[in-house]
């Protein structure tokens, strides 16, 4: 293995990755399975950078030029001049031997070959002023990198004059330096141009309370399903009834488990059909692209006319509410499988294509998390398709089922206001999902997070069966509200929803083209990776607009069941916890990835999700 080159806590130059600038950073690690460093650039930005990218301050200390006013072939070349001579004769009276005419031309030929070396790292060192401002995110801090330049170029000048003055009365051919030029490019091109490859390093900063906490919600979230489904089952749901524990045969039913295979097997055959445009994904850690279809709007439509041909051939689809249980248990049994696929196969995968989230090198840690950033068989990606589909249109699929349940078991013409308020509310959220499919794409699911068990259960058991809480606690505690209160909970949905949409199309308008035209009003703070990060519209009123609009909404689904007990606001409550450690997991991420342009960020948008609260 071999030694570490820079300790923790030197000052050295570290190279920007992309780029053949050097900037001044601080070791702050070392990893030693990857050997890759941890450097700290002065804007606060962390990045990983291999051992060949990084240099000792003294390597950037140049030597003082040779080519001062002492220069022998200055002096040569000034006692030669006349005007009434051709530069290159010598003086009258003189004669220039063959041993003093090689020494010229030696000297020639060594000042001609150190000026190209100072070209060369003029080249490597002289930051351009895009990359400059595009690297710190605001012009006060490209100041100091260009002062350093001028620096540079100011010892480098003689060298350069020195250079044009033998260009211009040189005595070789001009054969011999269209030579020396095509030299000197192919060395400069060689020097400038060289690819950076990233490679992940193993995940330090462990989330969700490292080993231990991922170990306890392996466990804790399926009994988490188990007890908010027995709650709703019973009469008196308060908080300190606690429900009996069923037998565990009754849990389980083979035939459930084949139809939970065919929704599965049915949603994936959706996916791979041939319709929908098909879009890049953001650039990988090895700058390559995934290509993804969107086409999960016509998976609904197809979902839709197929859920409405079995409900013409009287299909009863109460069935999902009289085995509610033993679909949720299939539902995870399934997950837990797949979790346990995924991980068998994420440990021959290549470095590269691991999550910077589950790279630990725990087991448990990386089991839950996901190992693997984008499982995919052939062209088909499980974490995408199962991100939306199965779980997300199934959650449709049961509130439709709930609703029928009701009108079965009360004998009622028509579903309650209570009961088409939520279902209402939850297929324009799963519409607006699916119709802005592409945004998914940018989100930490997909980009940062690998796929185990934590999206698998997530995706597949707790969306489906945890977000329709509402509709499955209505069948068994019917509430009736007035046209009034419905109407007061529609506008706060709809208010709710256009924060949402408004914020979150903003984001995504801006990322696809920030010089749209429409987007001239929009101010932005420029960042090191290009992009910029708005100050002005819904995302300089908080930092998370869009999680204030969800928020927003999942209060008013919960709204419509009452207030005899809370149960039907676990979702609320719980959505409020996830989002709030969700935009920790945010501000950690891009603190890290901005750097000193997010501190600019966070100071003139000061709040997080609540408006004056947080």
């Amino acid at each position: 293995m071999p030694s570490r080159k820079f300790a923790d806590g030197e000052v050295v130059m570290g190279r920007w990755p992309g780029s053949v600038l050097y900037y001044e950073v601080q070791v702050t690690s070392y990893d030693d399975v990857a050997h890759l460093y941890t450097v700290k650039y002065k804007d606060g930005t962390e990045l990983a950078l291999k051992e060949s990218d990084i240099r000792s301050q003294s390597s950037f200390k140049h030597r003082k030029s040779q080519s001062s006013s002492s220069s022998p072939s200055r002096r040569s070349s000034s006692r030669s001049r006349s005007r009434s001579r051709s530069p290159g004769r010598p003086a009258k009276g003189r004669r220039r031997s063959a041993s003093q005419s090689r020494e010229h031309k030696d000297d020639k030929k060594k000042i001609i070959q150190e000026t190209s070396l100072a070209l060369v790292v003029l080249v490597l060192f002289k930051p351009s002023e895009n990359n400059t401002k595009r690297y710190n995110g605001e012009p006060e801090s490209t100041e100091k990198n260009d002062t350093s330049c001028i620096i540079l170029e100011q010892k480098l000048k003689p060298d350069l004059e020195i250079k044009r003055v033998l260009e211009q009365y040189s005595l070789r051919s001009r054969k011999d330096d269209k030579k020396t030029e095509e030299i000197f490019s192919e060395k400069k091109t060689f020097v400038a141009v060289k690819p950076i490859e990233k490679v992940p390093s193993k995940t330090k900063e462990l989330e969700f309370g490292g080993r231990i906490g991922t170990f306890i919600l392996i466990f804790l979230l399926p009994a988490t399903v188990l007890y908010l489904l027995l709650m709703c089952k019973q009469d008196d749901p308060s908080l300190l009834n606690f429900p009996p524990l069923p037998a565990l045969e009754s849990l389980w039913e083979w035939r459930v488990f084949g139809v939970f295979l065919l929704w599965f097997f049915l949603q994936a055959v959706f996916y791979l059909l041939p319709i929908g445009k098909v879009v890049e994904g953001l650039p990988l850690s090895s700058g390559r692209k995934l290509q993804y279809r969107i086409n999960g709007f016509y998976a609904f439509i197809l979902t839709a006319a197929a859920v409405g041909a079995l409900l013409y051939f009287e299909f009863e689809l109460h069935y999902l509410y009289d085995h509610f249980m033993q679909f949720a248990v299939s539902a995870a049994a399934f997950s837990l499988a797949l979790s346990i696929y995924l991980y068998v196969r994420s440990l021959k995968a290549p470095e590269e294509e691991l999550a910077p989230g589950g790279n630990s090198g725990y087991f448990i840690y990386d089991f839950f998390t996901g190992h693997e950033l984008n499982p995919r068989i052939g062209s088909f990606d499980l974490k995408y398709f199962c991100e939306l589909r199965p779980g997300l249109i199934g959650w449709v699929v049961i509130n439709l089922a709930m609703l029928l349940a009701e009108m079965k078991i009360y004998n009622l013409s028509m579903p309650s206001l209570s009961m088409i308020l939520v279902n209402s509310f939850q297929l324009l959220y799963v519409v607006d999902a699916l119709w802005n499919e592409e945004a998914i794409l940018t989100t930490m699911d997909i980009t940062h997070d690998g796929f185990g068990f934590m999206l698998a259960f997530g995706d597949l058991v707790w969306v489906p069966f945890v977000y329709s809480l509402q509709a499955f606690y209505l069948v068994g505690h019917p509430t009736t509200i007035t046209w009034p209160v419905a109407a007061a909970i529609t506008v706060l949905n709809c208010i709710g929803y256009y924060i949402f949409r408004s914020a979150n199309s903003q984001k995504n308008n801006f990322r696809r083209n920030p010089a749209d035209p429409k987007l001239a009003n929009l101010k932005f703070i420029p960042t090191a990776t290009g992009k910029g990060l708005l100050v002005t519209g819904w995302w300089g009123f908080v930092r998370h607009p869009n999680y204030l609009g969800d928020i927003i909404m999942a209060l008013a689904w919960s709204l419509p069941c009452g207030f005899n007990h809370i149960l039907p606001y676990f979702y609320v409550i719980y959505f409020i916890c996830l989002l709030v450690h969700r935009e920790a997991r945010d501000e950690h991420h891009c603190k890290q990835k901005y750097g000193l342009a997010w501190e600019r960020y966070c100071q003139r948008v000061p709040y997080r999700i609540f408006p004056y609260i947080y």
